[in-house]
């Protein structure tokens, strides 16, 4: 079951704010709630929605959540702490539960869009500039989603088999379809001056929403395009003058019977800054040493002919620019096709650099003398961070990294790990400004027998939904096992 819940609202963790349980977000009417109620609300609706459905198609049969693997689309650019935000919200709802977690996958957008992509024939694209030829092996290509709030890339390569590997971590920025639609609404306001459209606005919020909906239709397209004006707002901005003044002072659009005519112009004008960004990003990418054929765009704003157009204008010379048919739909398909077998993409880029806090013996010409340490008559470096990945480093699916430690101590009863992250790629110490803890654990080590000889084994799971640790003592078998989080409070 595949839950591609809010693309409207995906670029709310995109405004750089620290996520925590406790923070709360404001409604249209000023109303404020928790964040993690109105997610959880909303996936349990969704869950609940799946269950009937399938219940009304399976001849009544039952299932209970856990019968079923659930798999969440989240856009690329989100962070650890928004997707951990995910999970425990969909606990909240009931998606998962103890002992269940593994039947919820978090999948990135355009990853899943990729893994859809990459099946599909080469006359199943609407792009005009396609050579005929499918995604083989040793193909490299870029994912471009194009959703409401952000636009999400990804660079992945077909292996034998067809498998995908990432050649570049996810990028983008937070300039999706929504930008468009807030540069057309100026446009209304600046029409409809005066406080009118803030008065409309106030008054009648659903039908504004329905101008909004209409919208996305029309911006598919590249030509005048005819927006029907609502009996409450003609009424309202009648009350200051007639609608047909209201349109002497604005260029780029025309008063034609009940209905506003903008011109194709001006609706291209409403692109300019998210076509700035979309090419801002791309070209990045496109800098770097890799050997990209494709851009596959999709999402729903890549419905936009002014947007397809742009990119193969910008970039139809470095590479064949695609659009699958329905490209809005190719993240769902692409995410049960996930569900069925995540092991179909092969390695991740870490986003972070992790590791754990350890010690060695103290150099004074590498070491702060600060973190020097005497421990049994021999003196440490204390807090030295201990990489168990590096930002951008690739991580296979469900990859366990493993370290062995020793104790300081002889009679030492217990070992501590702090586990962190960074996006430096070489830390030196666990307490560096930039360096967040995530974890901790304590396994107990009741045997002292082998003296400083006894052996810790410390082994760290790189999942898709989650990133978990586990401690153990080899002589007793004793373990601690902790989850990485990535949420501040």
């Amino acid at each position: 079951m595949a839950l591609d819940i809010f693309g409207a609202g995906e670029g709310w963790f995109d405004q750089g704010v620290k996520l925590s349980r406790d923070m709360t977000i404001e409604a249209a009417n000023g109303k404020t709630m928790k964040a993690l109620k109105v997610f959880t609300e909303s996936l349990k609706y969704l869950k609940d929605d799946a269950q009937k459905t399938i219940a009304r198609n399976t001849e009544g049969r039952k299932f209970i959540p856990s019968d079923l693997t659930w798999v969440l689309t989240v856009p690329a650019i989100w962070d650890s702490s928004a997707e951990q935000f995910m999970r425990e919200a969909a606990a909240q709802a009931g998606i998962i539960t103890e002992g269940t977690q593994e039947k919820l996958i978090i999948a990135l957008e355009p990853e899943a869009a990729s893994v859809w992509c990459k099946k599909l024939p080469a006359d199943g694209f609407i792009t005009q500039n396609n050579d005929g030829r499918s995604l083989s092996q040793g193909t490299q290509f870029m994912v471009v989603d194009c959703g409401g709030g952000t636009i999400d890339i990804t660079v992945h390569k077909v292996l034998d088999g067809g498998a995908l590997e990432e050649l570049h971590k996810p990028s983008g920025n937070n300039l999706g379809g929504q930008t468009v639609d807030r540069k057309f609404k100026e446009f209304l306001r600046e029409i409809f001056s005066h406080g009118v459209w803030d008065e409309y606005e106030r008054n009648f919020p659903s039908e504004v929403q329905r101008i909004m909906n209409d919208f996305m239709f029309l911006k598919q397209v590249d030509d005048d395009v005819q927006v029907v004006c609502p009996y409450n707002l003609g009424k309202l901005a009648e009350k200051r003058q007639e609608i047909e003044k209201l349109f002497e002072t604005v260029r780029g659009a025309s008063w034609d019977g009940g209905s506003i005519i903008i011109s194709k112009n001006t609706l291209r004008s409403f692109f300019t800054e998210s076509l700035k960004g979309i090419t801002d990003s791309l070209r990045e990418i496109l800098k770097k040493d890799l050997h990209i054929e494709y851009i596959l765009l999709v999402g729903g704003y890549a419905e936009s002919q002014i947007l397809r157009q742009h990119v193969i204008h910008q970039f139809g010379d470095q590479c064949k620019v695609l659009c699958p048919f329905r490209p809005q739909e190719v993240i769902l398909k692409g995410a049960v096709q996930f569900g069925r077998t995540p092991a179909v993409v092969a390695s991740q880029k870490s986003a972070f650099t992790y590791g754990f806090g350890t010690n060695e013996i103290f150099d004074g010409s590498k070491h702060k003398t600060e973190k020097k340490h005497t421990v049994e008559g021999k003196d440490f470096c204390f807090d030295i961070f201990c990489k168990v990945v590096e930002e951008g480093e690739n991580v296979r699916y469900n990859e366990t990294r493993t370290h062995i430690v020793y104790p300081l101590k002889a009679n030492q009863r217990a070992v501590g790990f702090e586990f962190c992250c960074t996006a430096n790629k070489n830390p030196e110490y666990i307490d560096e400004e930039d360096v967040k803890k995530v974890a901790s654990c304590l396994v107990e080590m009741p045997d002292t027998s082998g003296g400083i000889n006894r052996a810790v084994k410390l082994e760290v799971k790189f999942g898709f939904t989650e990133i978990t640790a586990t401690a153990t003592d080899m002589a007793s078998g004793f373990k601690d096992k902790v989850t990485f989080d990535f949420i501040t409070g």
